[in-house]
């Protein structure tokens, strides 16, 4: 007698296994860290990787060039009496940099990615101090950003899945074994913890200087508008350097 077809569901064993969240995660994060030229693999020199991430000099001129102008303008705009820049002047000529530096890439058909992240910040912040009237609100979208990823990389290092290691893990193809490395968990935490850190040190620095302006101090807004520039590429530049030199130690070359 022939044997009747198994007609029963596949078991579990049968099913595709579902990739998890930190899987995903540290997909999407190891993706947006090889297109900023941060790919441990590839083993290129410190100075190359950090250029790179800062996107080189027009990268760096997307970055700093719209904020530096409109700290400038409402500087030289000051009018005595009231203590006030041209608020209106200092924006468009800010959102406008960062528009001609969008259409320049658009037309040289190059990527526009951190040229639209520079726009869309500089119009954030214009909003803000548009709607309000009110200067020191330009800086607004800065102080959460800082906050967010400053609470972000804080907490994944804390519950022991740094931001860090969940990037560096998809880049050198081990997914999340590295938490199984008591070292490279050590490493990664700490690497988090400085992240966490210089977006906590940016808000501590410059909030007070936020709210300085708001009660009236004469000079807050010049004050800001120049520690911003400062505590950003060039506290940013020396981080990548060291986050780069430790992992590459963790993952040394393999011999030829």
């Amino acid at each position: 007698m022939s044997e009747r077809p198994d007609l029963s569901p596949p078991g579990p064993e049968s099913a595709p296994e579902q990739p998890s969240a930190s899987d995903l995660f540290g997909a999407a994060l190891g993706g947006a860290a090889r297109r900023a030229g941060l790919d441990p693999a590839e083993h290129k020199s410190t100075g190359h990787v950090v250029w790179a991430a800062m996107g080189g000099w027009r990268g760096i001129l997307e970055s700093v060039l719209p904020g530096l102008v409109f700290i400038v303008v409402y500087t030289v705009t000051i009018d005595p009496a009231t203590g006030d820049g041209n608020l209106w002047l200092s924006l468009g000529l800010s959102v406008g940099i960062a528009l001609v530096f969008t259409v320049v890439r658009l037309i040289a058909r190059q990527p526009v990615t951190a040229a639209i992240g520079g726009l869309v910040a500089a119009g954030a912040a214009a909003a803000f101090a548009a709607f309000t009237g009110e200067a020191g609100n330009n800086f607004i979208p800065g102080f959460i950003t800082n906050a967010l990823y400053g609470s972000a990389f804080l907490i994944s290092a804390l519950v022991g899945w740094s931001l860090i290691g969940l990037a560096v893990g998809f880049l050198m193809g081990e997914g999340t074994a590295w938490r199984a490395d008591k070292r490279k968990r050590r490493v990664f935490f700490w690497l988090a913890i400085a992240w966490a850190s210089l977006f906590a040190a940016r808000l501590l620095v410059q909030l007070p200087l936020y709210l300085a302006d708001l009660a009236g101090e004469p000079g807050a807004i010049t004050a800001l508008g120049t520690l911003k520039l400062v505590m950003g590429l060039p506290l940013f530049a020396p981080l990548v350097a060291v986050t780069w030199l430790a992992v590459r130690a963790l993952y040394p070359p393999a011999a030829k």
